[in-house]
């Protein structure tokens, strides 16, 4: 089993090209399978076990397991995802002859709609960003972009300034398994970036690479995605916006406000970067007098008549 996890994380890593976060959280998910079936399931050593062992029997056991520990249901869901992608692999390389996964239904997920943030908000959130000194240029910048853009943050800490456009309010994205996409963006992020632009190179300062990262810490160093989860945090602190604002927040914000907007869901999953639409309709909501408003306006049946 080890050699056979150890593959499928080599084969995510380079040939899926996934990212580093859904790596490590596979590769625990997957050490923990096999610690539970050496400790609770099989009556022999890890080394022992064999792909050939695992039925779906030992699959849902380890799930009931996670629940039976605390474990969250969306975290049992990626746990399974895990184990049906890598004895998917193992029969794509002739390993198993058939998917032990495969018929074990996912935990019932129960239904949250994220956070986003309405209009005044946003704007009380970007006045409190704003500021003379090159930092605050930056941090102006980056909660534009994210607004304007819908970027997930590690895609947005990824970003160089050949990636962007300013004239053409374009930035070109890498986004999950390497997809490229590219994204607009409007005249006020345009014009917050610029003005970081000009105060860049007295943050960059000696810095040593040939990188141009578009995003700076203090010390002149690509920004990480905990240090933009801090800056958006402190921001909301001094606009006084309730708690859990997270940098996701203002992508799921993006997509709400297009929709709210008038944008259709196909248009905001290229925008977003989704592979399935299911996804997109994951990030949207909304309320039912607009729903109503639609349907009345759109569907032949709900025009005219008597009420």
């Amino acid at each position: 089993m080890r050699a056979l996890i150890a593959r499928y994380l080599e084969h995510l890593e380079y040939e899926r090209v996934v990212s580093s976060h859904t790596l490590r959280a596979y590769g625990s998910d997957l050490e923990r399978f096999i610690q539970f079936l050496a400790r609770d399931f099989f009556d022999k050593g890890i080394d022992e076990i064999h792909p050939q062992d695992i039925d779906p029997l030992a699959v849902r056991s380890f799930i009931a397991s996670l629940a039976k520990n605390g474990v969250g249901k969306r975290s049992q869901a990626r746990c399974l995802s895990a184990l049906r992608g890598l004895f998917r692999f193992a029969c794509r390389e002739g390993t198993l002859a058939s998917n032990p996964a495969a018929s074990v239904r996912s935990p019932k997920q129960p239904t949250r709609l994220p956070r986003h943030l309405r209009p005044g908000e946003v704007e009380t959130l970007l006045d409190a960003a704003r500021g003379d000194d090159p930092l605050s240029h930056r941090d102006l910048a980056l909660l534009e972009l994210l607004y304007a853009s819908g970027l997930r943050v590690g895609e947005l800490t990824g970003l160089d300034w050949d990636d962007l456009d300013l004239e053409a309010r374009t930035v070109r994205v890498l986004g999950k398994g390497g997809k490229e996409r590219m994204v607009p963006f409007g005249r006020p992020a345009a014009v917050a970036l610029q003005e970081w632009l000009d105060s860049w190179e007295e943050v960059r300062g000696s810095s040593s690479g040939t990188e141009a990262p578009v995003f700076l810490n203090y010390r002149g160093g690509r920004l990480s995605s905990r240090s933009v989860r801090r800056i958006l945090d402190r921001h909301v602190n001094s606009a006084a916006l309730a708690a859990g604002v997270h940098p996701h927040t203002l992508r799921h914000t993006f997509a709400t406000h297009l929709l709210e907007g008038g944008a259709d869901l196909r248009t905001i999953q290229e925008l977003l970067g989704h592979s399935s639409l299911s996804t997109t309709q994951r990030y949207t909501h909304v309320d039912i007098e607009r729903l109503l408003q639609v349907y009345r306006q759109s569907h032949p049946r709900a025009k005219g008549g008597s009420e």
